[in-house]
């Protein structure tokens, strides 16, 4: 189950990328340091609800946008989401690895799946 700092994070995060913006101007425009949108971001800090409104103000959007899990269902990587936690750079670089090895993982149990089903007979 994804947390709320998860959800506000990757909507924030998604909506820098959409406007273009940087995370120091973001900083600047609602009048914290890069730091608290960093902690922010990786979702160790949670957002008080001035913050969110100054946020949704920011972007021009509602607080509700920044708050709702996408209708599609957030795809949330939960090893990035957990690499914020994460205090050095030795670890990061491990759970780097590892989201790859589950990547890779994924991606040959699909190829499998598809070849399965592409060996059946097919009927017309």
């Amino acid at each position: 189950m994804v947390d709320m700092n998860t959800i506000i994070a990757n909507n924030i995060s998604a909506q820098l990328k959409k406007q273009n913006k940087k995370q120091t101007e973001l900083a600047e425009g609602i009048g914290v340091t890069k730091q608290v949108v960093n902690k922010i971001l990786n979702g160790s800090r949670m957002v008080n609800a001035v913050e969110l409104h100054r946020i949704a103000d920011y972007f021009h959007v509602t607080m509700e946008e920044l708050v709702t899990a996408c209708a599609e269902g957030q795809n949330v990587n939960v090893i990035r989401a957990f690499m914020g936690q994460v205090k050095t750079d030795a670890a990061r670089e491990a759970l780097s690895v590892a989201d790859e090895l589950a990547d890779m993982i994924l991606f040959h149990a699909r190829v499998r799946e598809n070849s399965t089903a592409m060996m059946q007979t097919w009927e017309i």
